[in-house]
């Protein structure tokens, strides 16, 4: 049986249906997420939206976040994993037991991350030539017969959007582009859009005090070809409600004359460490710097967590890895 068959049939044969996202979500998984439940719920379905953290605030402007649970249900028929294909993103509902729940269930993985895929699902659905989730949701829209709405046609264009920078990324193709228009003659309304988001980009006074801060604090390496800059905890746990402080400079660190890669760095307790990674146009290395640290994502926006290790070895690391990945483009 194919996998398209395969899917279809899990779903027909559903009733209650998990929506997870991993423990990272960003625009593209929450968007998905949403289009899933607008769908689903249309087919006769229940659908149920699930991930082990909330929902960041840059991304509340997409109406439905708050029905995202962080609790797994008592009961449900089937799964449906959304932009991941790596269980190691899921940490957290790893460790409370609530991943264990989802794969005891058939599954269903959808994505379009260029990564072998370490989740023992049902099948694994994976179309590493969309620019999102959303376009491969938008796919099998089309291929199943799946009612696409306004709501939900809304959410898969924000989801392309997200990931694509606004269709400005390398992965973006010109049936990426399409589906933008086809979703437009659906009554998706761009604009509506982008205001909604520029209302949720608004910021405290202080805030924007903190982000003139973090400028301040930005390192340059291999003159400026690398920027980096470190969150402390103190400062993740205090700006955190509010905004991601990463998010807050991440694009301004990446406009700096030069500046190929930029590398936001927060350091929690008990010695873990993240780091987002944003690389500009012809510099697409960002991926492959994540994986080298076991993280993922895209060529020009990537990110890893590694715990139990030395922040200043870790940076090291990381810069020297950047510069030579650079050196062998």
């Amino acid at each position: 049986m194919s996998k398209l068959n395969q899917l279809k049939e899990i779903i027909n044969d559903s009733k209650y249906i998990v929506i997870a996202q991993a423990d990272n979500p960003d625009g593209d998984s929450l968007a998905s997420a949403l289009a899933l439940e607008d769908i689903l719920h249309r087919m006769g379905k229940e659908p149920y939206m699930y991930c082990a953290v909330d929902m960041p605030n840059h991304l509340r402007h997409l109406s439905g976040w708050d029905r995202v649970n962080k609790d797994m249900p008592k009961t449900f028929d089937a799964g449906i994993i959304v932009d991941t294909s790596s269980r190691k993103l899921f940490e957290i509902a790893d460790k409370n037991g609530e991943l264990q729940w989802i794969l005891a269930k058939p599954l269903i993985v959808i994505d379009h991350h260029d990564i072998k895929s370490t989740i023992d699902a049902t099948v694994n659905y994976s179309n590493v030539n969309a620019v999102s989730t959303g376009e491969v949701i938008y796919d099998l829209a089309k291929q199943l017969d799946w009612p696409l709405t306004t709501n939900s046609g809304k959410m898969i264009a924000t989801s392309i959007l997200s990931d694509s920078l606004g269709l400005m990324t390398e992965q973006t193709t010109p049936k990426s582009i399409r589906i933008i228009a086809d979703l437009v003659e659906l009554g998706v309304n761009l604009p509506e859009m982008e205001e909604a988001r520029r209302a949720a980009m608004k910021k405290s006074e202080a805030l924007v005090r903190y982000k003139g801060k973090l400028l301040q604090r930005i390192e340059y390496f291999e003159e400026t070809s690398i920027a980096t800059v470190t969150i402390p905890w103190e400062e993740i746990e205090k700006y955190s409600p509010e905004y991601n402080p990463s998010i807050l400079v991440l694009d301004d660190m990446r406009l700096t004359q030069g500046t190929k890669v930029a590398i936001a760095f927060k350091t929690y307790p008990n010695n873990r460490i993240t780091a987002k990674i944003r690389a500009n146009y012809g510099y697409p290395i960002a991926q492959a710097l994540a994986e080298h640290f076991g993280g993922g994502g895209h060529k020009l926006a990537s990110g890893f967590k590694v715990n139990n290790s030395n922040f200043d070895l870790v940076k090291k690391e990381c810069i020297e890895v950047a510069s030579q990945l650079l050196k062998n483009m």
